[in-house]
């Protein structure tokens, strides 16, 4: 307290011009209008800047909730789209629309962890068991398959991607609709994989490959498209080179497809297999 007395002591001079010169100032914007006016306008520009400002700061504290919440609403409506369902053709007779039975939902997950520079790749998702998600269930982004749950816990999962050296799924042409095998392929190219066909299909450069439907996917969740009708020799395959659609380094957002009758369908034909 003392050394505050003596430095409001040593340095009053200072003090009294900063005070008299404010009141100064006060007094002048307080009785002339023009002055006043330039000051409150200027002071309204000077608050909004900041106000803009702090809005921006706090739109971009609340972007992981934002986004979250997009994700959500994007899987509640892919979940309403037409290749979600299928026509139960024994009710075809009733007036009720129970026509179409819901086959597929969506469950979002937050990619936590990713890999893209391996020979077989993996992706951890921060969802798990007791959020419905399931070993062998179909994974999904935006932009189109992204591969396989591979392993599950109560609160995380790992997805073999579709950049893996075992993955392979059921896909087709959407012009010729001849059906084939999709892997990632030998070069270990992040944005390429190879569709294995019967040697009579007939491909065309920059034809999309989707889900044929056979498999853990929904008909027409796409690979990617067509860029070399022939690949590589396949014997009695037609190899094809394709562009994959996800770009698998900028993966943030993934679903987890639930087919409602994939254990039905599994168990009968497990059944007729044996």
């Amino acid at each position: 307290m003392r050394n505050l007395l003596i430095f409001i002591t040593k340095y009053n001079a200072f003090f009294l011009f900063l005070i008299f010169e404010v009141s100064a100032l006060l007094i002048y914007i307080k009785y002339n209008s023009f002055q006043k006016a330039t000051f409150i306008s200027s002071q309204n520009q000077v608050t909004g800047s900041l106000y803009g400002q702090v809005s921006e700061f706090k739109g971009y504290l609340s972007l992981k909730d934002v986004n979250d919440s997009l994700a959500r609403e994007n899987a509640r409506l892919r979940g309403m789209l037409k290749t979600s369902f299928y026509v139960d053709t024994t009710e075809k007779h009733k007036v009720v629309d129970t026509v179409y039975k819901q086959q597929y939902t969506y469950l979002v997950a937050r990619v936590i962890n990713n890999s893209t520079n391996q020979s077989n790749n993996y992706i951890t998702i921060n969802k798990g068991s007791r959020d419905g998600i399931a070993k062998d269930m179909g994974v999904i982004c935006g932009a189109g398959v992204v591969g396989m749950i591979a392993d599950v816990t109560d609160h995380y999962a790992i997805v073999k991607s579709l950049l893996h050296s075992k993955s392979q799924f059921s896909a087709m042409l959407v012009k010729d609709k001849s059906v084939g095998s999709f892997i990632w392929g030998n070069d270990l190219n992040p944005r390429k994989g190879l569709l294995s066909l019967q040697n009579d299909a007939k491909p065309t450069l920059g034809e999309m490959v989707v889900t044929s439907g056979y498999s853990l996917f929904p008909t027409g969740i796409p690979f990617g498209k067509v860029t070399n009708l022939h690949a590589k020799e396949g014997g009695l395959l037609l190899n094809v080179e394709v562009g994959l659609s996800v770009d698998f380094s900028k993966l943030q957002y993934i679903y987890v497809v639930v087919n409602k009758y994939a254990q039905e369908q599994a168990g009968l034909e497990a059944a007729e297999v044996k």
